[in-house]
C-alpha cells in the first residue's frame, strides 16, 4: 500500500503541459469575466447565467492548480516551487476583487429577483448562491477597495499564515539527545511511556521559546487585518462576519456554547478520573491528556487499518465503504510525519476530479484509525455532494465537520460495543471521551481564547507572553479542576493553524457543532435503522445549498433549542458515568 499520496490525477508536475495550459486558460477567463463586468447591462437572467457559467469555470481551474499546489507544500514546506505558484495564483485571482464586487452588486440590484432565478433551470440549481450574493453585498466595498483588500492580503493575512506554518514545521525540536520536529514530538503524548510523554512535553515548549516571536507577529497581524476589514464592511464583529460566513444564527451558538458550559463539570469529573487512575490527586497534567490507558495499547498497519474500516462501514452504507476502499487503493492518502510535512490531519476535497486527499500523521495507535474515519468522513461528505454545482459546494464550517464526526462516533461505538474485557472496555470508552474533551473542554479554550484576542487586539500589540496569559486564562476556565493548573499548555496559539486564517476566524465552535450534531444524528440512526441513511446523505448533499439551520431541520432538528445540545451531550455524560464506574474495579 501507497504511504504518500498520488497528486498526478491533478498534474504530472510543475512541468506538465497541463498546468501550463490550464493556468493560461485561468488567465484568459479572469480577462473574460473582467471584460463581461464592465458592462452589466441588458437582460438580467443572460447576464446572471453568463456570470455563475464564468464563475464556475474560473473555481474549477483554479482549484485544480491550487489543490496541486498546497497539496504538494502541505507535504514539503520547504518547496519554494510550490510557495511561488500558489503566490502567483492568488496575485491572479485578486485582480478579481473589482469585477466581482461590480458582479454583486448588479446582482443585488436585480428587480423581482424570484421571479427571474425561478424563470431558468441554472439559476434555480444556483438559487442559494445568488441569495448568498444578494446578502453579502451589505458588506460589500467599492469595486476599488475590494481590489485593494485583496491584493494587500497575499502579502498580509496569507503570507503570515504561511509563516506559521513553516516555523512550526521547520523547527528543530532537541530530544533524547538527538533532534526532531513538532509533528514526531507531538505525537509522543499518546505513548503508552509516561516518561515519553512528559519529556516530550518539555521537548514541545522548550521548542516554541525559538519561534515564538515570529509565530506571534503572524498572529497580531492576521487578527488585526481582520478587524479593520470587519469594520470596513459594517460587521458588528469577526464572530459576527464567521456567523455570517457560515449561515448559522447567533442563536444556535448561543444555545451550543450555553449547554457545553452546564456540562463542563461532568467533563471535568472525566478528567479527574483519568487522572486519579494514573496517580494524580490534584488533576491531569497536561501531558497525560491523552495518555492510552491499560488495554488501548494495540497498534494497526495501514492495511489492517483500512481492513477495519471497510469492513465497520459496510454494515452502515455500502457506498461509503466502497469509497474508503478507493482512497486506500487509489492512493489519496499521506500517512506517515516527517520532517518539513505539516502538523496534525486534513482532508481536501478537489471536485473537478469527483476525488479527495487525505493527510495524516500515522503512528498506528487506535486514535490513529479513528482520524482516518475522521477525515474519511470529510471524503464521503464530498463525495455526496460530488453531483453539486462547484458553485454550490459552500459548505459552512459547523456542518463540514458533521460527516467526520459522524464517522468517528460509528468507528469507536462499534469497537466499545464489542468488547466484553472490562480493562479493555475503559479504554476505549476513555479514548471517546479523551476525544469529547478535545471537542468541548478544549474548543471552549479556543473559543475563549479568540474572543479575547480579537478583544484585546484592537488596542494593543500581544506579545507572547501575554498571549500565553489568555491561553492558559482560557483553559483554566474550560478544564477546572479537571486539569493540573499548574501544568497546561500556554503555547497551544502557536501550534494551532486555525488561528492563522485572515477569511476564516473562529474555527473553533464548528468542531464542537459537528462532534454534538453527528451524536443527535447518529442517535436518530440506531432509532431508526437502515431508513435512516437516504435521510443522512440527503442532509450531507444539502449542506452546500442551505444554512445550518436548514440542513438540520432536514433531519427533524431545531438547533436554536439548546435542550437538542443538551441531550446530545447527556449521551457524553452517561459514558463519562460508566468510565467512572469502571476506574473503581
Amino acid at each position: 500500500m501507497n504511504k504518500e499520496w498520488s497528486l498526478e490525477k491533478l498534474y504530472k508536475g510543475y512541468d506538465d503541459p497541463k498546468f501550463a495550459s490550464d493556468e493560461k486558460l485561468l488567465d484568459e477567463k479572469i480577462a473574460e469575466y473582467a471584460s463581461f463586468a464592465s458592462d452589466l447591462k441588458g437582460d438580467a437572467k443572460e447576464l446572471l447565467k453568463k456570470g455563475i457559467t464564468l464563475t464556475a469555470e474560473i473555481e474549477t481551474l483554479a482549484t485544480l492548480l491550487f489543490s496541486y499546489a498546497e497539496l504538494s507544500q502541505s507535504v514539503n514546506t520547504s518547496d519554494a516551487q510550490a510557495a511561488a505558484i500558489s503566490g502567483r495564483l492568488a496575485q491572479k485571482l485578486s485582480a478579481l476583487a473589482a469585477p466581482k464586487t461590480a458582479f454583486i452588486r448588479f446582482v443585488a440590484g436585480v428587480e423581482n429577483f424570484d421571479a427571474v432565478v425561478n424563470s431558468d433551470p441554472l439559476l434555480k440549481e444556483h438559487e442559494f448562491y445568488l441569495s448568498n450574493i444578494r446578502e453579502a453585498e451589505k458588506y460589500t466595498l467599492s469595486p476599488e477597495v475590494e481590489k485593494v483588500i485583496s491584493l494587500y492580503e497575499i502579502s498580509g493575512s496569507r503570507a503570515w499564515g504561511d509563516l506559521q506554518g513553516y516555523l512550526t514545521s521547520t523547527v528543530p525540536v532537541e530530544y533524547e539527545g538527538g533532534v526532531t520536529n513538532l509533528s514526531d514530538i507531538r505525537n509522543k503524548a499518546y505513548d503508552g511511556d509516561a516518561k515519553v510523554r512528559k519529556s516530550a512535553y518539555e521537548a514541545e515548549i522548550k521548542a516554541y521559546d525559538r519561534i515564538k516571536d515570529g509565530i506571534a507577529y503572524s498572529l497580531n497581524s492576521i487578527k488585526l487585518e481582520v478587524i479593520n476589514r470587519c469594520k470596513l464592511r459594517g460587521y458588528d464583529s469577526p464572530l459576527d462576519e464567521a456567523l455570517k460566513n457560515a449561515h448559522m444564527k447567533r442563536e444556535t451558538l448561543n444555545a451550543l456554547i450555553g449547554a457545553m458550559v452546564e456540562y463542563l463539570p461532568k467533563f471535568w469529573e472525566y478528567l479527574r478520573a483519568k487522572a486519579r487512575l494514573l496517580g494524580y490527586e490534584n488533576g491531569l497534567p497536561w501531558y497525560d491528556l491523552f495518555a492510552p490507558l491499560e488495554g488501548n495499547d494495540e497498534k494497526y498497519t495501514t492495511e489492517e487499518a483500512k481492513d477495519k474500516l471497510v469492513s465497520l462501514f459496510s454494515t452502515f452504507d455500502q457506498e461509503e465503504a466502497d469509497l474508503i476502499a478507493r482512497a486506500f487503493d487509489n492512493a489519496w492518502i499521506d500517512f506517515y510525519p516527517h520532517e518539513g510535512k505539516v502538523g496534525g490531519a486534513f482532508c481536501a476535497g478537489i471536485h473537478p476530479i469527483g476525488e479527495s486527499r487525505v493527510l495524516t500523521n500515522y503512528d498506528g495507535a487506535l486514535g490513529d484509525v479513528v482520524t482516518l474515519a475522521h477525515e474519511l468522513g470529510h471524503a464521503f461528505h464530498d463525495y455526496c455532494l460530488r453531483e453539486n454545482s462547484i458553485l454550490n459546494l459552500d459548505v459552512s464550517m459547523p456542518v463540514a465537520e458533521t460527516a467526520s464526526t459522524f464517522n468517528e462516533v460509528v468507528a469507536m461505538n462499534a469497537a466499545i460495543s464489542s468488547e466484553k474485557d472490562p480493562i479493555a472496555r475503559r479504554a476505549l470508552i476513555e479514548s471517546q471521551l479523551m476525544d469529547a474533551a478535545q471537542i468541548i473542554c478544549d474548543i471552549y479554550s479556543r473559543y475563549l481564547f479568540e474572543s479575547a484576542v480579537f478583544e484585546k487586539r484592537a488596542d494593543e500589540f500581544l506579545f507572547p507572553d501575554a498571549l500565553c496569559d489568555i491561553m492558559l486564562d482560557a483553559q483554566k476556565k474550560a478544564y477546572g479542576d479537571g486539569l493540573d493548573q499548574t501544568c497546561l499548555h500556554p503555547y497551544m496559539w502557536a501550534c494551532k493553524s486555525h488561528y492563522y486564517s485572515g477569511g476564516l476566524s473562529f474555527y473553533n465552535f464548528p468542531y464542537a457543532f459537528g462532534g454534538l450534531f453527528a451524536r443527535g444524528l447518529y442517535a436518530k440512526y440506531l432509532k431508526e435503522g437502515p431508513s435512516f441513511v437516504p435521510l443522512y446523505k440527503k442532509l450531507l448533499k444539502a449542506t452546500g445549498t442551505t444554512t445550518v439551520e436548514g440542513a438540520a431541520r432536514i433531519a427533524g432538528i431545531d438547533l436554536t433549542d439548546k435542550q437538542f445540545w443538551m441531550d446530545s451531550l447527556q449521551i457524553l455524560a452517561d459514558e463519562i458515568d460508566e468510565f467512572v464506574k469502571l476506574c473503581n474495579i
